[in-house]
């Protein structure tokens, strides 16, 4: 048995118990309802069970870090009534003297603690506003545990359409996020509070339409900021304050170069939508930006800065792809050769610009490149490697590809291997050079971007390439 299903099956009965213990999706929790507080208190203990058991079955991977993240509770810019509860997902509360609007939910199995931890900081008073930033489980997770009767809940007018697909392909995509984020469940829940795809928003914020309301003498505007993460996304902006809740606009490091397109796979987001958003958040002048993750920034001429950055990062990359294509480039030409000036350089920890390039020009031109016929059919070139492994050797493949590795050209060898290893799978020098040309481009990734998803893609390949070197021996 693999270390990792020795705690796969203890968490997923840890969240049956939490499913159990919180009972139905859609249950409003009635400050009147005498059971709410036992319900609660026993869903933070089954998610902190849960979430022990995620920490400890780490294995190196830089986004799952997350997990790590203590669950506590700050004031935000020195305001007294602004609060924030730290996890996977951050949650906020703005308190006013005529009750509470929360910012973004968390995580499920973090909820009950972000709510309880939340409710013993701030005043006691109802919670009338919900607003979500978008319909992914950190953000959108715990609603159900902050839905009190009559509270206000609101997202963006293509909410529900998001929640729908993600909902029928969650299947398809939990196995892609939890190979970037191995302490999810073994299998998506399928029922109660903690079952994806049952938040049922009362207002509808649709495109250059803010929603705006007063609450307690503080001023709210829900701001629309498509392009961003996912056709959905919203923006709490306090203007009196100056203080722009930003969900995963930018996302979960500020600033940065954004994932345009997700590598985990997701509907396409429109690059020129998120250049006008960021430019009307530029022009709101924040002097505080509060993520859904990890840390706020502040300062109004460093955000400023920092945003104008963004913008013209994305827009160089939008542009020099447009070019290249009119050039008559190729994708894989583009994806080397386009780089940001030194002016614009930002982290590339979450997002990619090589990755974003692709993203662009596929965004523009879809799925065929117009370069091989063999795209028209449903036959990949998979299908032949057995007969090109027959041909060659798999002896032959694996010595060149090691010597690819060797010269430092690991994915030339990749491409070799992928041959040797289709017609021979338990090929033992074929796996060793995988596995050296899989940690040769981890440390080369690790030594440059650090782009997180990168890394953790390429310790997933190689526990795999391993599982099989193991299998080898037996």
């Amino acid at each position: 048995m693999s270390d990792r299903s020795r705690w796969i099956r203890p968490r997923n009965l840890a969240l049956a118990v939490l499913a159990l213990l919180v009972g139905a999706g859609g249950v409003v929790w009635s400050s009147e309802d005498a059971g709410r507080t036992v319900r609660l208190r026993a869903a933070e203990a089954a998610g902190e069970a849960v979430t022990r058991i995620a920490q400890r079955a780490q294995v190196q991977e830089r986004a799952a870090d997350f997990i790590a993240t203590p669950v506590e509770v700050r004031k935000i810019g020195g305001f007294d009534f602004l609060y924030q509860a730290t996890g996977v997902g951050n949650t906020h509360l703005i308190a006013t003297s005529e009750g509470h609007v929360v910012f973004d939910t968390g995580l499920s199995i973090q909820a009950a603690k972000q709510r309880r931890l939340l409710e013993e900081a701030a005043p006691e008073a109802p919670v009338t506003h919900v607003i979500l930033s978008h319909s992914h489980q950190d953000h959108a997770g715990g609603a159900p545990f902050w839905s009190d009767e009559g509270t206000e809940i609101v997202a963006h007018r293509e909410y529900p359409e998001e929640q729908r697909y993600l909902k029928e392909l969650e299947d398809y995509l939990h196995f892609r996020n939890r190979t970037l984020f191995p302490w999810m469940p073994e299998e998506p829940s399928r029922s109660g509070l903690l079952e994806f795809g049952n938040v049922v928003p009362t207002r509808l914020v649709p495109n250059h339409e803010p929603y705006r309301f007063e609450q307690g003498g503080i001023r709210f505007e829900v701001l629309p900021t498509p392009g961003a993460e996912g056709a959905d996304n919203l923006c709490l902006w306090l203007p009196d304050q100056k203080v722009l809740f930003s969900g995963d606009t930018f996302g979960p490091i500020f600033p940065q170069f954004p994932n345009v397109f997700t590598m985990r796979g997701e509907k396409v987001r429109k690059p020129v939508e998120y250049i006008a958003t960021l430019e009307r958040l530029i022009a709101l002048e924040p002097e505080f930006v509060v993520p859904s993750h990890q840390e706020p920034a502040a300062g109004r001429e460093e955000i400023r800065a920092a945003l104008v950055k963004m913008r013209d990062a994305v827009r160089h990359v939008h542009d020099a792809t447009v070019a290249g294509m009119n050039a008559g480039k190729s994708v894989h030409e583009l994806m080397a050769e386009i780089e940001l000036p030194p002016e614009l350089a930002l982290s590339q920890a979450h997002g990619r610009v090589s990755w974003a390039v692709k993203s662009i020009w596929e965004y523009y031109a879809t799925w065929f490149h117009f370069d091989t016929t063999t795209e028209l059919y449903p036959v990949p070139a998979a299908e032949v490697y057995p007969e090109l492994t027959e041909l060659a050797g798999a002896d032959a493949l694996a010595e060149r590809a090691r010597a690819h590795v060797e010269a430092g050209r690991p994915v030339h060898a990749l491409h070799l291997l992928n041959i040797a290893l289709g017609g021979e799978p338990l090929h033992r020098p074929a796996l060793e050079a995988r596995r050296e040309a899989l940690q040769r481009l981890h440390d080369e990734a690790e030594a440059g971007l650090g782009n997180s998803y990168e890394m953790d893609w390429l310790l997933y390949r190689l526990r795999l390439t391993q599982e099989a070197l193991d299998a080898t021996e037996g």
